[in-house]
């Protein structure tokens, strides 16, 4: 059998075919139903946030979080800047709801240590036409948020995070999706946590909070119509895998900690990993490392494939390099993204599976 880099969590289908008995029951599969309703409370509780808005997917997050602070919003100030500062590592989902929203992505290299963009170098990109900033919590590792956030509030600009890697992950003893003014997730089936598809906007701004609702599903309230929303609303169906799903999340994180710890012993000294910040409680969400070459890194995909094992390339090419977007120069990150490789990890990888992956490594490089 082929190793992806990932496999869905499949809980009991038992358990998800109570939730959807009791949606068949009700007959309500949109629209702020029973399943929503609930998991957007337990989420709540479980993430130690004061807001969650759960949305179709990760995606129309960034898009709707976009415009909460723009024309659609109704804000005649900021429909005026049209800049968005973001990192260029990460995955073309980012870039791309900027540039979908009609904003203009500015790229600020990253820190060679953890991949996340490097604060130092964001005042200097900061103008007059700057939006908001938009950094990505990359493979559910801490930003600087300290720094991000002084240098946005000295400039009065908002931070919306990229979040859709750091489901579970705890910074300073917060969850870390309670940075930034606002936060976005995905439940995409490839996250450790997922419905299959689906996202969320985490709002940590309670003056936000009517807004981001009302964007999300048409932006009216009855007969009172507001703003000129879309529809981002999360089905009965999606919801429902993910109060299953969350049932089950200790036990998912345990057995992919498991599994890193497992690729650590193995290929300590053999290939660089992140370095993860000492206030960070991680949540596991992939397994990248780095190569010393590109040449290295194409060497092992090709063994590994021979295997019938598929890694994946997160996160390349460096978005700065895209045909569509403005040309800049990110050094750190066109590099690292040239020699990174994200191995297999998911609920059920074998220690036989991961000591061949991690042999087969060697071979290549030792």
């Amino acid at each position: 059998m082929s190793i992806f880099v990932t496999r869905p969590y499949t809980p009991p289908l038992e358990e998800y075919l109570v939730e959807l008995k009791r949606i068949w029951d009700d007959k309500i599969f949109t629209n702020q139903g029973r399943c929503v309703t609930e998991l957007e409370s337990r989420l709540k509780s479980f993430l130690d946030v004061d807001n969650i808005q759960l949305v179709s997917n990760g995606t129309i997050a960034l898009q709707v979080a976009l415009e909460t602070f723009g024309r659609l919003a109704k804000n005649e100030l900021n429909s005026q800047k049209r800049e968005v500062i973001t990192t260029p590592f990460t995955y073309v989902a980012t870039t791309n709801s900027i540039i979908w929203q009609y904003y203009e992505p500015v790229f600020v290299d990253i820190e060679k240590d953890n991949f996340t963009l490097d604060p130092a170098m964001l005042e200097d990109a900061i103008t007059k036409n700057t939006y908001a900033i938009m950094p990505v919590h990359v493979f559910g590792y801490a930003c600087k948020v300290d720094e991000i956030q002084g240098i946005a509030k000295k400039h009065q600009v908002p931070v919306i995070y990229d979040a859709a890697h750091a489901f579970g992950s705890r910074y300073k003893g917060k969850s870390l999706l309670s940075y930034g003014d606002l936060a976005t997730i995905s439940f995409h089936a490839t996250k450790l946590y997922h419905m299959a598809e689906g996202g969320g906007i985490i709002v940590n701004d309670s003056n936000l909070q009517d807004k981001v609702d009302l964007l999300k599903r048409f932006g009216h309230f009855y007969d009172d119509y507001i703003y000129p929303g879309i529809n981002a609303k999360i089905s009965e169906i999606q919801a429902a895998l993910g109060l299953v799903n969350l049932n089950h999340i200790q036990e998912i994180i345990k057995a992919r900690k498991e599994i890193c710890e497992s690729y650590d012993a193995l290929l300590q000294g053999v290939v660089q990993r992140p370095k993860v910040q000492e206030d960070l409680e991680y949540n596991y969400a992939y397994y990248p490392v780095v190569f010393k070459s590109e040449d290295d890194l194409l060497k092992v995909m090709t063994k590994l494939k021979e295997h019938d094992i598929f890694p994946r390339r997160y996160f390349y090419p460096s978005l700065n390099k895209l045909p569509y977007v403005k040309p800049s120069s990110c050094p750190i990150s066109e590099s690292i993204s040239s020699r990174i490789l994200c191995l297999p990890l998911f609920v059920g990888l074998t220690a036989e599976e991961i000591s061949k992956i991690c042999k087969l490594i060697k071979e290549c490089l030792v």
